[in-house]
């Protein structure tokens, strides 16, 4: 890596600089694009927990679940209707598309004008939603969401990584999932309360507040300065030094200048990142780019929050028990964040990992076998208060569980790994694998529900399982490793090592320079 210290060392260097009120500002600014992601995971499935969007847009849901409410049907296939999934899904398949296009947009244009082109479509896509008088409609407003939140999701994790100093990237970073988890509790509160709202129209308010995010955010990126790293790959090199100083709090910043100016001329020497991030000394990275992002949406989270609503009054909650209970995993998703913001620069990503996987396999084991115990393999039954309370506080210890560990450091380790050449790329593929098992998952998880019965929650314990014990055996530690410098700890570890060449780091070769501690 550009300024990377000698093998034999091992080491990585530590720049001088503070934490300053001006990046802290740019970090908080720039996380507002989660807010538009995690209003949309909360108010899509809300809204199609809705009776009068339901009857209006996919009556035949609605006269089955209308028709379905003895203890002798079957409570798993309540909402199972693809047309249903299609509505929540097409987003996903939007923003996989649209972040391949956001990664050449960030890399010839900057972050920032990445933010601003997700927070405009995802504008117009509200706009559209809120107005839908047909399915039609429906999807288009969608698709355009996705669009937003492709762009959103390539841009702001890498600028967070770009701005923040290494002993406060992962607190900084982490702020992104904050913003998501904020904007998910608004959601399930806006729909608690428009679902109250007499006259049918309380699903257009729902979908038409999306646009209140989307401001935000573009108004924020509109104010936002461009990172260093940025500018130095386009060119500026006087604005980086200066924007750098000002970051940093010091005009002492020569060395991490330089640094950042060799891993740009690295780049340049890349005339196709695509083709380079598949070479064997990026292998380490590419792996954690498809496995990092595959794993998080097999953890089973998204299915818990963007049906959150629908699980519940599949589960025999009423309406307004169904959005409640919504709004309570919302607030324990948001509470619990905090914990990772404060732990995850202390203890590491490989701690939180490690002890979040195993609390969400022991919940989402608790859960199967609880609605095993009570629906069988035939899905009828009902349950008992005690039950359902049962339910809802494991689904709660698992979305803590999931909030302090695979959630926020499912976008911050992949976003830190990456040296400049293949940055762009990298977070493309990130984004799109993401969006695309989201779409996956999505999509699918009401049929699963039908047909894999209480077995769907088994089924994401296993995967927890598997991916835990991938994080014990191939995640080195990334903490306080400044971004540039990242190539030396994949050359330490144990399995990675081996593809990395010991004359070569990023593109520049590195004889001579020795790490500084």
């Amino acid at each position: 890596m550009a300024g990377g210290g000698m093998v034999s060392h091992g080491e990585v260097k530590h720049y001088t600089g503070k934490v300053t009120s001006f990046v802290i500002f740019s970090c908080m600014v720039a996380a507002l694009g989660g807010l538009i992601f995690g209003y949309d995971l909360g108010i899509s499935g809300g809204v199609t927990s809705m009776n009068v969007f339901l009857k209006k847009f996919f009556p035949n849901v609605y006269h089955k679940m209308m028709s379905d409410t003895g203890a002798g049907e079957n409570q798993y296939c309540k909402f199972d209707s693809q047309l249903l999934t299609l509505f929540t899904s097409s987003l996903y398949l939007a923003g996989l598309v649209a972040s391949f296009v956001a990664s050449a947009t960030t890399r010839a244009f900057g972050r920032k004008i990445s933010m601003l082109v997700g927070g405009i479509t995802f504008l117009a896509g509200s706009i559209i939603n809120g107005a839908a008088m047909n399915v039609a409609m429906l999807i288009i407003g969608r698709l355009l969401l996705g669009v937003g939140v492709g762009f959103a999701n390539q841009s702001v994790p890498v600028y967070l990584s770009e701005m923040a100093p290494a002993n406060l990237r992962g607190a900084l970073n982490i702020a992104f999932q904050l913003a998501i988890t904020i904007g998910i509790l608004i959601a399930n509160l806006i729909n608690y309360g428009t679902n109250k709202i007499e006259g049918g129209y309380g699903w257009r308010v729902s979908l038409a507040l999306a646009g209140v995010p989307a401001i935000m955010m573009t108004i924020g990126a509109m104010c936002l300065p461009d990172t260093p790293n940025s500018l130095i790959e386009r060119g500026h090199r006087d604005k980086a030094k200066a924007m750098l100083e000002r970051i940093r709090g010091t005009t002492e910043v020569e060395e991490e200048f330089q640094d950042l100016v060799e891993a740009s001329e690295a780049a340049r020497q890349v005339e196709n990142p695509w083709a380079n991030i598949v070479q064997k000394k990026y292998r380490p990275q590419l792996s954690m780019a498809i496995l990092i992002p595959f794993f998080q949406q097999l953890t089973g989270i998204n299915v818990i929050m963007f049906y959150a609503p629908v699980l519940f009054k599949t589960l025999g909650f009423g309406d307004d028990a169904s959005l409640m209970s919504a709004v309570i995993t919302g607030v324990v998703n948001m509470v619990a964040t905090f914990v990772s913001v404060a732990t995850v620069d202390k203890y590491g990503r490989r701690f939180l990992f490690l002890e979040g996987g195993t609390q969400m396999l022991i919940c989402q084991v608790a859960i199967g076998a609880i609605l095993g115990m009570k629906f069988g393999v035939s899905g009828t039954g009902t349950l008992t208060k005690a039950d359902s309370n049962w339910v809802l506080a494991m689904i709660c210890i698992y979305v803590a569980a999931f909030a302090w560990s695979w959630g926020p450091l499912g976008w911050l380790v992949p976003s830190e790994i990456f040296s400049l050449e293949i940055r762009s790329a990298g977070q493309a593929i990130t984004v799109s694998v993401n969006l695309f098992f989201t779409f996956i998952i999505g999509q699918v998880f009401l049929a699963a529900l039908c047909h894999l019965k209480f077995g769907l929650f088994f089924f994401f314990a296993g995967f927890v399982a598997i991916m835990t014990t991938f994080i014990y055996f191939f995640l080195p530690e990334t903490k306080n490793v400044p971004i540039e410098e990242m190539n030396l700890v994949w050359k330490k570890h144990w399995f990675w090592g081996r593809y990395i060449p010991d004359d070569h780091f990023g593109g520049v070769q590195m004889h001579e320079k020795k790490a500084v501690v």
